[in-house]
């Protein structure tokens, strides 16, 4: 299997259950207008994360790592219209691109995109939780951290979801010095060792490559 096919199948995907979208696809064309890294989830994984907060009834959610607002606007149309969504952004610029995209999706009044870096922002949201939902999707040196941060001010029964714990298969490589990888690597160790989650780890392929993502429940 080649990336070719893995692109051609999502977008065989995409096509026979998305479609096109005038917000989602208008989050994408700024993105990539304003010189943003083309990371965002892809289209299928969105509509995932999306059907996940809709089947768990999420009205409070937490995304680190705001991007263009692409995911954003994903789980932002699963909460209810008195929801909220609070999305962390480092870079500035990006947080003014996400702010305008998640306005013309309508969905301005129910999320709140906050600038700087993650760990300096979080403390300042602390009264906010817990949260029902947590999607993270920032540098992932500071996952463990990150991941920390959501299941301190979670309950029983939030889910937390990390994206890009898989690195194309780099997750398994014990002597790699990737700060990247080492971050994975102590996340995997974390989750594995947390008594109050239940997790598994997904691979993907796809248009974004070879990947996966973690996902936990919180027990107690």
């Amino acid at each position: 299997m080649t990336q070719r096919v893995w692109t051609e199948v999502d977008d065989y995907i995409s096509g026979l259950l998305i479609g096109a979208d005038p917000a989602l696809d208008g989050a994408l064309e700024a993105g990539a207008k304003a010189g943003m890294p083309q990371i965002s989830v892809a289209p299928n994984q969105g509509k995932l994360l999306n059907l996940i907060a809709r089947v768990h009834g999420a009205r409070t959610v937490l995304e680190i790592g705001t991007l263009a607002g692409y995911s954003t606007i994903w789980l932002a149309r699963a909460l209810p219209p008195d929801g909220k969504l609070i999305t962390l952004e480092y870079d500035l610029v990006h947080a003014e691109i996400a702010t305008a995209n998640i306005a013309a999706a309508g969905l301005a009044d129910r999320v709140e995109v906050k600038v700087g870096a993650a760990l300096d922002t979080l403390p300042t949201i602390a009264g906010e939780g817990p949260f029902d939902l947590f999607f993270i999707d920032a540098d992932k040196v500071n996952n463990p951290k990150y991941f920390q941060w959501a299941l301190d001010h979670s309950r029983p029964g939030s889910v937390i979801i990390v994206d890009n714990v898989v690195r194309s298969g780099l997750v398994i490589d014990a002597t790699s010095t990737d700060p990247s990888v080492l971050g994975t690597r102590e996340l995997a160790s974390m989750i594995a060792n947390e008594p109050r989650v239940s997790a598994t780890i997904i691979q993907t392929v796809g248009e974004k490559g070879y990947d996966g993502f973690a996902l936990a429940l919180v027990e107690g």
